[in-house]
């Protein structure tokens, strides 16, 4: 399951191999403030262009709900019933009964801290899937997991109650994403999907004398993120039926790298070819893009204490904006690019996203300005080169260097 924080991610994930994605609409999800986000008109578009695609869509409405969000709740959910979007995700009982009780599919939120079987039974009423909570190892999953099958718990549906886990991406030092911190400093609900993240700051610790403690890591609330490529075998065999990836707020080339590099290793895993060899590739393209470094969170039992080595992204590589596709050629599979800044020449890296386009990656190997073959475009070119995807005009033209 793919993030999708915008055109350009959601688009992403259908082309690197996502089953499904997940997206919030307006203030009413856990990333209000972290992403673009769409809108409730922007439903009918997001299940269509899915569901040709054959990619299942999850709504998010799993932040704390008041009373005057409520006729807000019924007009998104009556919108979700109309267009064909797959389900909601929730947390809220009022969501959850709401969305029931007009035959809306409910995914449990891991708001809602699922960490035992009998929990999965009482929301199997409402549910066919249940999101468990970030705080479980994998042993803990698999007992639910045996439970759920040995038990026979079914959802609304009839079938047989799915597990899903995340696997990759940001982890918060509350339990499940809930806390207070931000709400309390700024006055800005994390619940309410506007954290500002007070945690991934550098921090000092005093006592009443105003003596400062010694300690390891000046980030001390920022935990590394969550990365489980390395013993998704392990995931599998506990019993992990949806492999949620986390990143709403992420840009289109995250998703598109982290997504195709789980894919591939979820395949892998299939036809036997997964291997540690493997691993060392997709993990250095994980590395090219947004992390904090990567640990393996609560899953194999470990201690939290995992902390990031500095503020921001830890990633190997970065993008540049150069430019926007000014047209595409369709017979002569040729894009037309403006360069609005810096430079490009052959055997760069380049990467073009775009709302319906989503994300193009490839090295540079032909540069023409004016009809004539150069070794390099600078701003104010409009140069042409090969390119067998489809460009759409306003296409983002950026070239990926090395992180210093």
């Amino acid at each position: 399951m793919a993030p999708a924080g915008s055109w350009e991610a959601l688009q992403a994930a259908i082309n690197s191999g996502a089953d499904s994605i997940y997206f919030g609409v307006d203030q009413l999800n856990m990333r209000a403030k972290g992403s673009i986000n769409f809108t409730v008109e922007d439903l009918k578009e997001i299940a269509d262009r899915c569901n040709a695609a054959g990619v299942k869509t999850y709504l998010t409405l799993n932040t704390i709900i008041y009373d005057h969000d409520l006729s807000i709740i019924k007009r998104i959910i009556n919108t979700v019933k109309e267009v064909g979007i797959t389900s909601v995700i929730a947390a809220d009982h009022a969501v959850i009964q709401y969305a029931f009780s007009q035959g809306v599919d409910v995914h449990i939120s891991t708001q809602l801290n699922i960490t035992n079987v009998e929990t999965v039974k009482f929301y199997a009423m409402f549910a066919n899937v249940m999101v468990l909570s970030r705080e479980l190892s994998l042993r803990q999953i698999k007992l639910i997991v045996d439970e759920v099958e040995k038990q026979g718990i079914t959802g609304p549906n009839g079938e047989i109650v799915r597990i899903e886990v995340f696997g990759h991406g940001a982890l918060c030092m509350a339990v499940s994403g809930k806390c207070y911190l931000s709400l309390h400093t700024a006055n800005s609900s994390a619940n309410r999907g506007a954290c500002v993240q007070n945690c991934r700051r550098k921090y000092t610790v005093k006592d009443e004398d105003g003596n400062e403690l010694m300690i390891d890591n000046e980030y001390i609330m920022s935990p590394k993120d969550l990365c489980t490529i390395d013993f998704l075998d392990q995931m599998i065999d506990a019993g992990v039926q949806v492999l949620k990836i986390e990143g709403r707020g992420r840009a289109p080339e995250y998703v598109s790298t982290v997504i195709r590099a789980y894919r591939e290793a979820i395949d892998s895993y299939y036809d036997g070819s997964y291997s540690p060899e493997k691993v060392e590739g997709w993990m250095d393209q994980l590395h090219k893009v947004y992390n904090r470094g990567f640990w393996g969170g609560y899953l194999l039992g470990q201690k939290l204490g995992e902390w990031t080595e500095g503020h921001g992204s830890q990633a190997t590589q970065k993008k540049v904006f150069l430019g926007k596709v000014d047209h595409y050629y369709t017979k002569a599979g040729v894009g037309q690019v403006r360069m609005e800044a810096q430079s490009v020449k052959k055997g760069d890296k380049i990467l073009i996203t775009g709302p319906t386009t989503g994300v193009v990656e490839m090295e540079l190997d032909t540069i023409k300005v004016d009809d004539k073959d150069v070794d390099k475009a600078v701003k104010g070119d409009l140069f042409t080169f090969p390119i067998t995807e489809k460009l759409r005009p306003s296409d983002k033209f950026y070239k990926l260097v090395e992180s210093k």
